[in-house]
């Protein structure tokens, strides 16, 4: 971190800069404008110092995903994920991280970064100059309400995660349950509980034995060998069957 680097939220009031994106779509290059991007729209824009590093691959980009159509619903049009690079990066962290909520902009020379008064020196990690992590809503081009990190030495994530930036929009806001089932190929059981799930609206992550996981890996979490295996909020609630009489008691 820069000894002049003091991360604040003096953006506040202000629009946000102008700036022209070169974007890659498919075998094109495309350009984006700031105006493209925020003009006539509710935005929410989390930037992090770069795809593919640990705190923005495990946790900050995947909660703004999955919480995205939470946001939709109260009032955001579309969330942004920034960083200092390149757009062959971001769009394979994209498909990486299968955040398809989600739209990714490389702000490969810095230039929004810097214009938001978040550009930092991390030669330190031999990363050059990357953004400082923080979070904004921004209404008509104009930042409304910025979450910036503190001040302190390393990768500081306090406040700019989606469940802040969701408790400012809307306090009462319902966020969906985290909902993931184990299934094997060839499960009618695990069809019927995918079945179930998508008739009442509901999101899951899929984890396919044989793929992302074992029957070893099944009895450890479960204590149950049969599949499917249904969690929802970290509890297991069973198989199709227990699924199907867990739904009908909500």
């Amino acid at each position: 971190m820069s000894d002049q680097f003091i991360p604040t939220a003096q953006m506040e009031g202000h629009l946000v800069p102008s700036v022209t994106f070169r974007i890659r779509e498919g075998d094109e290059w495309v350009s984006r404008t700031s105006e493209d991007l925020f003009k006539g729209k509710n935005v929410v824009v989390f930037s992090l110092p770069g795809a593919f590093t640990p705190t923005c691959s495990s946790t900050h980009l995947p909660r703004y995903n999955e919480l995205a159509s939470t946001f939709g619903d109260n009032g955001v049009d579309e969330i942004i994920c920034m960083s200092v690079n390149d757009t062959f990066v971001m769009n394979a962290w994209k498909q990486n991280q299968e955040a398809d909520n989600l739209t990714v902009i490389p702000d490969g020379n810095g230039e929004f970064t810097e214009g938001m008064k978040m550009l930092v020196s991390k030669k330190d990690l031999g990363f050059g100059k990357r953004s400082w992590r923080y979070s904004m809503l921004v209404k008509d081009g104009v930042v409304e309400k910025m979450f910036v990190e503190p001040n302190k030495p390393g990768d500081p994530f306090e406040v700019s995660d989606a469940d802040t930036m969701l408790e400012y929009i809307n306090p009462s806001a319902v966020k969906p349950s985290s909902v993931a089932i184990i299934t094997k190929p060839g499960c009618p059981y695990c069809s019927k509980a995918k079945a179930l799930l998508e008739l009442k609206g509901i999101a899951y992550e899929e984890i396919v034995l044989g793929k992302d996981a074992t029957s070893v890996s099944v009895k450890a979490i479960s204590g149950n060998t049969t599949v499917p295996q249904i969690f929802v909020d970290g509890e297991n609630i069973g198989g199709s069957d227990d699924l199907e009489t867990f739904l009908q008691e909500k």
